[in-house]
Order: C-alpha cells, then sequence, then structure tokens
C-alpha cells in the first residue's frame, strides 16, 4: 500500500542557494502537516502528508560543507578565486562540489510517520540511486559498508549524501554527477575521503548523461523506493 502522495518540485537549472530556500519552505510545510490543518480553508502546504522532493541543477559552481570541514580563509580565497561560490549548508558531511551537470535531490519526508530510522533513510537514498544505475545500464555501481555513505563505483564516488534530520524531518540528500565537469574536485578533498576519487555517469556510460536524462528514471526509482505516489509542481511557492 502506497504512503501517499510526495510533491515533487522540478526547479531546473537554479542557484544552489535557492534550492535551499525552497527546501526550507518544504520543511516549514511538512511541520505544520504534522501539526494538523489551520483553523480555515486557507492553503495549506499543499496535497497529501506535506512531503516533498526538491530537484535542482546548481547554476554556478559552489562548494559547500556540511556541520564541519570549513576551509580555512587561505583555501576559500583560493577556491573563490576559481570562480566559485562557497555556501555551508545544515547537513552530515564535509566539504564538496555542486555545479552544472549535476542533479541535487532533497527529499523532506517525515520519517517518524514513515517509523524509518535514520540510517535506514540513507540505506534508502543509496537503494534508490542504485535502482537509477541499473535503469541506466550501470550495473557495477555500489554502496559501501558504513561509514561509507553514497554510491561508488570502485574507489570514485559517484553520488554524495549528506542529510538532515530535525523532529524527524528530512532535508538536504543527494548529489548525483551526471555530466558534471569533475576537475572542479581537484582543488579539495571531497567529502574528506583521501584517496578517493569522483566520477560521474557521463563517464561510466561513455555517453553524455544529462540532468534531464536521469530526472523520469530517478522519479521512477523514488516512488519504488519510497512507496509513494508523485504530485507534480513547478511552482515551489503553491
Amino acid at each position: 500500500m502506497s504512503r501517499g502522495p510526495v510533491r515533487v518540485l522540478r526547479l531546473g537549472l537554479r542557484p544552489y542557494a535557492e534550492a535551499l530556500r525552497v527546501q526550507e519552505r518544504c520543511v516549514g510545510a511538512a511541520r505544520a502537516a504534522r501539526a494538523g490543518p489551520g483553523p480555515g480553508p486557507g492553503p495549506g502546504p499543499g496535497p497529501g502528508p506535506g512531503e516533498s522532493v526538491v530537484l535542482s541543477e546548481p547554476a554556478e559552481p559552489v562548494y559547500a560543507w556540511g556541520l564541519r570541514g570549513a576551509p580555512e580563509a587561505e583555501a576559500a580565497a583560493r577556491l573563490r578565486a576559481r570562480g566559485a561560490g562557497l555556501a555551508a549548508a545544515r547537513r552530515g558531511g564535509r566539504i564538496t562540489f555542486h555545479g552544472p551537470g549535476q542533479l541535487l535531490a532533497f527529499p523532506v519526508l517525515d520519517l517518524r510517520r514513515r517509523r524509518l530510522p535514520l540510517r535506514g533513510y540513507v540505506a534508502a537514498l543509496e537503494a534508490l540511486v542504485l535502482r537509477l544505475c541499473r535503469r541506466l545500464g550501470l550495473a557495477a555501481a555500489r554502496a559501501l559498508p558504513p561509514p561509507f555513505t553514497g554510491v561508488w563505483m570502485g574507489d570514485s564516488k559517484l553520488c554524495a549524501i549528506g542529510v538532515h534530520c530535525g523532529n524527524h524531518i528530512t532535508s538536504h540528500g543527494l548529489a548525483l554527477n551526471c555530466c558534471t565537469d569533475l576537475t572542479w574536485f581537484d582543488h579539495i578533498i571531497p567529502c574528506g575521503l583521501e584517496g578517493k576519487g569522483v566520477t560521474s555517469l557521463s563517464r561510466e556510460l561513455g555517453r553524455h548523461v544529462t540532468v534531464d536524462h536521469v530526472l523520469q528514471p530517478f522519479l521512477d526509482s523514488f516512488q519504488e523506493v519510497f512507496d509513494c505516489t508523485l504530485v507534480f509542481s513547478e511552482d515551489p511557492g503553491d
């Protein structure tokens, strides 16, 4: 039995900071939905229980880090000099890169309602990406045992995962390299992992794979893993 609708917000090519702002509005809607309907018939958080997934492709290069791993001032200046933005995010994980050619997916789900522990949620995100990879013909992709997260091809990370969970409502999520310019990763230690590399769907499949190419198989996999129906919305404010 489906666990109900999840609203899909497809932002397209947008600045990273804008995707974060849309995500925060969705978190507020999920909290409001849990609290119950308001006293009047006015606009609510959207269909269903208030769960959402925000999909975007970063419009400009940006280095982002989680609750730890902020770059020192000199390193930050070097990254800015290369034309990248810098952003701190309320998620787990160290510094990584976001930019064009990368799918960002920020699921906003109620883990208490789903009776899903946080580690189980991270495993579900990994399972989602593995299903997507199989749909695209990349059967060798795999998840590694804890403490590693994400989806890997050998020793190279294909998809990074970094999540936040406040009062059982999730935010942030995953970054899947589709046709990302991987040279941006050369200037950092991605996710703080020494001796590990990064890769992309385009590199592994030997053909150009854009974010648009993977959106539908991603959503098909999301629907299967999280046992939900999808309600589409192009307006992040509705």
